[in-house]
């Protein structure tokens, strides 16, 4: 991933702006953009979906396989993400080995995932020695700002909508057989929100320009369960840290952003 740099002028004029409560495209600060879901943009995936968060655009596909399950849960199946950051969706992307960036988005997105246990894992047990993988790819197609959000809003969407593959005799996949099970998921499902910070200021949902001028962010990752919302996961970069009072403001609106989100996308879940 290349380093993109941001100008001084650029910095202090966002500064400025974000310490008055304004942005360039005339939302408040802690306000996502329009987002428009698309499911089964793949039929090679068990499960599908394209995310648009204003210009972002990420597709997102979950593949199944059988295979042996981990050491240290035998009776269990397994969870893998990946993300390719291709040069198509941005020029901070370059080919090559994957840098940081390319670990950590996926990394983010398994852990709210899998602190959620959104996905039963248990159910995926096929017999002794073998088990499901749940696969999740994540492609970005344009990078307009605040991945992270928006892949786990695919992936979510896209396990939501995923059918288990027919196996025949050998214990191979048949293709040619149309799956009838549905993926088994709890009730519970994550959200990931992050939040970045510019001088003073905290913004969600930054455009490219936006995030590139912050010097730090912080994700987390959020479900809703038995009555309550949880933080099963959190993470933060950069150079600047987050005070005690910014914690406490941010943790506290948690919850109503969680509301937000999932009434914007109840149709989807």
């Amino acid at each position: 991933m290349i380093s993109m740099e941001t100008s001084n002028l650029t910095k202090e004029t966002l500064k400025k702006m974000f310490a008055e409560g304004k942005r360039f495209d005339g939302r408040n600060l802690l306000e996502f953009r329009d987002i428009s879901i698309e499911i089964g943009v793949s039929n090679k995936a068990e499960g599908s979906t394209r995310v648009r968060l204003g210009k972002t655009d990420v597709i997102v596909g979950v593949k199944l396989a059988p295979g042996e399950p981990y050491p240290d849960s035998p009776d269990k199946g397994n969870l893998s993400v990946s993300c390719d950051l291709l040069p198509l969706a941005s020029p901070r992307f370059e080919m090559g080995p994957p840098g940081f960036y390319a670990i950590e988005l996926p990394r983010l997105v398994d852990r709210a995932i899998r602190g959620s246990s959104m996905i039963e894992l248990e159910k995926l047990f096929i017999e002794e020695g073998k088990v499901w993988t749940v696969f999740i790819d994540i492609y970005p197609i344009n990078d307009d700002g605040n991945l992270i959000d928006a892949s786990t809003i695919g992936a979510i969407i896209a396990l939501k909508n995923t059918m288990i593959p027919v196996l025949d005799e050998k214990g191979m996949i048949d293709y040619e057989k149309k799956p009838t099970k549905k993926l088994p998921l709890s009730k519970t499902y994550p959200f990931s929100f992050t939040f970045y910070k510019l001088g003073n200021s905290i913004i969600m949902d930054p455009t490219r320009e936006e995030e590139e001028a912050c010097d730090a962010r912080i994700t987390f990752g959020v479900s809703y369960w038995n009555n309550q919302y949880m933080v099963n996961s959190c993470q933060k970069t950069g150079e600047l840290s987050f005070s005690k009072e910014e914690i406490s403001k941010i943790t506290n609106i948690l919850s109503k952003k969680f509301d937000e989100m999932n009434e914007k996308l109840k149709k989807f879940l």
